[in-house]
């Protein structure tokens, strides 16, 4: 049994139509992200599952239990919200009790279950600190804390890394998918960061304009979107014309623009008719910038440097190929021993069959 059960959600705001016959299951103990960009709807299903949205159609069905007229105080969820929402008059123990105030617990047993999620969270021996006196980091923990004293059975997070500087997000990603996995809570985690989806989530659901385009595990995503528009959404892509020439029992044989005749896997091609026209999505990192004398095992292809962006770790190459609109993007990594290229010098690329997932160009 589904621990979330979304059924037909259909919900409007006067003639806009937020949702569009959103159904989905969301397994127990799994953690769940729902990423688009702003406005796709993806904060409005979270808040139906919450309670706070009425639905104009549908249902949702939470631990087997129907939710129909069970207002948000009443279902088994709680809430971070992006801004976290807590008191900065209060101390960090006193926002972290506040949801146990309708329980009418005793002194030493609330003492008990702050101290007791303050460790979970990395935050013991902060529970006299002032709200007002923390880190955004510690703040979001504090958030955390709060909503899971409650000892809900699924915890919906509304962008709650949003605000956070950039190591520090790193670190929380780690600490909350850390956290989820002892825990073994259901997390439903909204996100508009692709690098993010991928680290955190067992399955993510990708949504555009209130309906969901692809639904699978962040791998699956990555090497496998079934759209033209999840591959161009969800991490870098290059998008390429492809020409179909025939399908054979192993793959389907393409020619892409820029990058010449391929034979891609069966797996990674359009299940039944190919309908035309195609293109080929390409990942920077499937794509080689060949060494002097190096052969490509399978492709290559030449083209001229027309930008060079150094990262670090990483070298991107914009590279103009003949034949092919856009240049590629190619990334490379950047050992001890390779050279960093120059714009507009030539350079030769390396790729292989399975460097393509073809897609339908629609």
């Amino acid at each position: 049994m589904a621990m979330i059960a979304l059924s037909h959600i259909q919900k409007y705001y006067g003639e806009y139509h937020a949702l569009r016959d959103v159904s989905c299951d969301i397994e127990e103990g799994e953690f769940f992200s729902l990423l688009g960009p702003s406005g796709c709807g993806k904060t409005t299903l979270l808040r139906t599952i919450a309670g706070f949205e009425e639905l104009n159609s549908g249902t949702v069905t939470i631990a087997g239990q129907p939710m129909a007229n069970v207002p948000p105080n009443k279902r088994p969820t709680n809430m971070v919200f992006q801004s976290y929402a807590i008191f900065p008059h209060m101390s960090v123990a006193q926002n972290v009790a506040y949801g146990l105030r309708a329980r009418r617990l005793g002194r030493s047993e609330t003492d008990g279950l702050v101290g007791d999620v303050l460790r979970k969270v990395g935050l013991e021996g902060y529970g006299n600190r002032a709200a007002h006196a923390l880190s955004g980091g510690q703040r979001q923990r504090v958030a955390l804390a709060r909503a899971l004293i409650l000892k809900p059975k699924v915890l919906l997070l509304d962008e709650p890394l949003s605000a956070l500087d950039r190591n520090l997000r790193e670190e929380m990603q780690t600490e909350l998918r850390r956290l989820q996995k002892d825990l073994g809570i259901t997390f439903v985690f909204v996100t508009h960061d692709q690098d993010e989806a991928l680290t955190m989530s067992d399955r993510v659901a990708v949504m555009f304009d209130g309906q969901i385009a692809q639904l699978s595990k962040a791998e699956e995503l990555y090497r496998r979107p079934a759209t033209k528009r999840v591959a161009a959404f969800f991490g870098a892509m290059n998008i390429l014309p492809a020409a179909f020439i025939e399908r054979t029992e192993t793959g389907v044989s393409v020619q892409i623009a820029g990058l010449g005749h391929a034979h891609v896997p069966a797996h990674l091609a359009p299940p039944g008719a190919i309908i035309t026209p195609l293109c080929a999505g390409v990942r920077p990192e499937l794509l080689t910038v060949l060494d002097p004398g190096q052969t490509a095992r399978e492709h290559e292809a030449t083209g001229i440097i027309t930008d060079v962006e150094y990262r670090g770790e990483l070298t991107y190459y914009d590279i103009q190929l003949e034949g092919a609109d856009q240049p590629v993007v190619v990334s490379m990594r950047n050992t001890a021993d390779r050279q960093i290229l120059t714009e507009g010098a030539t350079a030769r690329i390396g790729w292989g069959n399975a460097s393509a997932v073809l897609l339908e160009d629609t």
